[in-house]
Formats: structure tokens, sequence, C-alpha cells
């Protein structure tokens, strides 16, 4: 059972935190005794931190050396302690212009994992909108080549999605609108996971198709109302900021995170991830070994998903625990609230 930090705990934990936050250095209780106006004793604040210690909250990353939050002190940080800090009218006012510079969908993921990473001085990652879940509004058969059509799919969030499919035999403009009024009347409303899962049963039925053109689309129907590759489009910022901070001075720990960057898998999973605690502005908030992958036992993320009609995307900051969450928090949160409204 968790046992709750009493006043006196509450205020040297937050000291200790926004310290290593701030320095990346760990915190002696001579230099807190000295800087913070708690008028105690050295002697005291050492049996705080002592007991701080012995609950889990801190520890020494050497025998001489000061004190640094771990996993758990961080968590009650974010959670209890931290005061949040409001992005400015200046930061939101630049963030503006540089969306209302910008058109395309792709453009503005991209705007925003760049202006997220340079503020923040993190790696930031935006996910493209995940379409399973938007509802079809209608299909469009095209066209493109004797041999070739193009199957365009409107969802009702006003997202296109376009597949290139080669069909065995030319089809005529009269019978492709025919077979799209069909599907239009069978298809429309429902959801694309819906229709990937479902497609071959809602469409049997159709007599009139000598072209082959709907058993071609039950065959193809996993490539053509699925959004795995959509899904997998991330868009990076901040790579260029990385060097400032010092826990990527050590070889290590570059190393890992250029691993990170590389490998979009691990990336699509810590967006994609469902068990993340939220805190203030519904953004949600994984610490160190709360990811559940080693790999990631040194860093944090912060994430939110940013909405367009019926579907959704996520935007993330992937740094070290030692990030300032204060700041951080509230700039994913506004930048996912500017991505949605520059979408709609």
């Amino acid at each position: 059972m968790e046992i709750e930090l009493n006043e006196r705990e509450r205020e040297i934990l937050r000291y200790v935190v926004y310290r290593f936050i701030d320095s990346a250095a760990p915190v002696a209780s001579r230099y807190i005794s000295k800087h913070h106006e708690l008028n105690l004793s050295a002697a005291t604040i050492r049996n705080v931190l002592s007991d701080l210690e012995e609950s889990g909250y801190i520890h020494h990353p050497h025998t001489s050396a000061g004190s640094i939050p771990t996993d758990k002190g961080y968590r009650y940080f974010v959670d209890w302690l931290m005061e949040i800090q409001q992005v400015s009218p200046r930061e939101k006012g630049n963030i503006r212009r540089q969306f209302d510079l910008v058109i395309e969908s792709n453009e503005v993921l991209r705007e925003a994992a760049r202006l997220l990473g340079t503020i923040s001085h993190q790696l930031s990652v935006v996910s493209s909108l995940h379409l399973s879940a938007g509802r079809l509004e209608r299909i469009e058969l095209i066209t493109i080549a004797s041999h070739k059509i193009l199957v365009v799919l409107e969802v009702k969030s006003g997202i296109i999605k376009t597949i290139t499919m080669e069909i065995p035999v030319e089809i005529s403009p009269t019978h492709l609108a025919d077979v799209g009024q069909y599907l239009n009347e069978k298809l429309s409303g429902l959801t694309l996971k819906t229709i990937r899962d479902t497609f071959g049963e809602r469409v049997k039925d159709f007599a009139n198709d000598k072209s082959g053109i709907i058993n071609l689309m039950v065959n193809s129907a996993g490539r053509i109302f699925d959004d795995s590759k959509e899904r997998e489009k991330l868009h990076i910022g901040g790579t260029q900021t990385l060097i400032e901070q010092p826990e990527y001075g050590e070889r290590d720990n570059i190393r890992t995170i250029i691993e990170l960057i590389n490998d979009e898998t691990i990336l699509t999973e810590v967006l994609e991830k469902s068990d993340v605690k939220e805190v203030e502005h519904g953004v949600a908030v994984a610490i160190g070994e709360e990811h559940g992958n080693t790999k990631l036992k040194n860093y944090s993320i912060i994430l939110k998903t940013y909405t367009v009609g019926d579907v959704q995307g996520t935007i993330g900051i992937l740094g070290p625990k030692r990030m300032n969450y204060a700041k951080v928090i509230p700039l994913v949160s506004y930048m996912a609230e500017e991505v949605s409204s520059s979408l709609s």
C-alpha cells in the first residue's frame, strides 16, 4: 500500500526533481539547505532524503553523490507536485503562423513534428491518421488506363485514400459506374475496418459482374481497406537538438536513441500504447520502466491523440526521464489541438 508523503517530504522531493531536471546533476542535502527556503537544517534534510530513498522516490547514483529521482519519484512529481507552465502567447502565435503556411495533411504533420521538437528540445514523433475507424462516405472507381483503375475512398472526415488496381480486362465506364453505385449502397456509413473484415460477405449478391472486378476487390480487400501503411508513416522532429541533452553525451545513450529513430516499429508501438496513464490536459505519460520495453527504460514518453472527424492520430515526445514535464505536457496538448484544427 502506498504511503502518502507529508508536506515536508513532498516539498523536498519537488525540489530534488526540479533541480535535477534543470541541472542534470545529483542534488545534495547541503545544496538544498543553502538554496531552498525551508528553514530546515542540513541534518533534517538528510533525514527526509533518507526516508524518501527508503520509500523508493530517490536514489544515489554513487555513494558520495547527491540524490536523483527514481521512476517512482518522477511519477509522484508528475501526478501530484508539478506546476504546469502554459504555452506562451508568443509560442502559440508562432505555431499558428507556421500551420497557416501549409495545406497538405502530411505537410501539417511534418511541421508539427518539427515545431514540437524545436520548442521542446526533445525527439518528437507524429503518426498519420488511423483510417480504420473512419466511416466511408463514398467510393469511386476511375479508369486511368485500359487495364488499370483508381479506387478512391472518401472517409466522412474528408480524408481521401486512393489505391491503384490492375484489372485483367478493359471495363466500360458504364459498368464501372454501376459497380461503384452498388458498392456505395452496400458500404457507405460503415467503418473501413468493418468493410475490410466483411467485404466478401457484403458483395456476394452482385450478379452483373462479368468483368470480375468485384471478385478482384474481394481478393484485394485487405489492401484496399487496410490502413496499416498509413499508420506506419511517422514524422520525426527534434533530432538536431538531441546533442544538447547531457544524457546523449554517453555513447550507449546516443546509440540507443539513434536505434530508436531508425526503428519505426518501436516508435509506432510507443505511439499506440493504450495503457499509458493520463495526467493534465488529457495527455498520457509513461516513465522509464512503465513502458514495458527495456530499450526505453531510460526515457519518458508524453502522448496525446489528435482527431479529425472519426479518425485519430498520435503526437508524442520521447526524451530523457529528466525532461521538463511541466512545459512539455501542455505543449503536446496544444500541438494536438492545433493539428486537429488544421486538418479539420
